[in-house]
């Protein structure tokens, strides 16, 4: 059982651009205004192994998640690139993949969310059911606060 979401914000700023802030860990509390807090967990540069903890306020509570990246492909050459970062937390297995696309002077910026239960329970199954669509709704607004908020930043740079 899992539950999936996929947006797609037009940024007027090249991929290069949209990867720099992308992959700004460091900065993503600053960038980001549902980012409380951000905790690096290794040193270097942004690349798959790279690990984090996040700290967000979502549903009226603060909750702090370790992060990591699974598949980091910067932009190069026109090609748009693309990361996938991962998360396990309350039984959930969650992904985070950010696609970049160039497109009419500027950069598609798609970003596919999904939340897969580990170990489901009779219980938690229904618990999807019934409340699913509901969490799906508010991640769904928060990712689109986050791809506005990425898109500015790209565009000031």
């Amino acid at each position: 059982m899992d539950q999936k979401t996929t947006l797609t914000q037009h940024i007027k700023a090249p991929a290069d651009s949209v990867w720099a802030v992308v992959s700004d860990i460091p900065a993503s509390a600053a960038t980001l205004s549902g980012v409380d807090a951000i905790q690096m967990l290794t040193d270097g540069p942004y690349a798959v192994g790279t690990r984090w903890k996040e700290t967000r306020a979502m549903m009226g509570r603060s909750e702090t998640v370790e992060m990591w990246v699974s598949q980091c492909e910067a932009p190069s050459n026109g090609r748009g690139g693309g990361t996938t970062v991962k998360a396990l937390q309350g039984g959930a297995d969650y992904t985070s993949r950010f696609s970049l696309a160039e497109r009419d002077g500027g950069t598609d910026l798609t970003l596919t969310f999904g939340a897969e239960l580990t170990s489901p329970t009779r219980f938690s199954k229904i618990m999807l059911t019934v409340f699913g669509p509901l969490g799906m709704r508010i991640t769904r607004k928060a990712l689109a606060k986050d791809l506005a908020e990425i898109a500015a930043k790209a565009e000031s740079l």
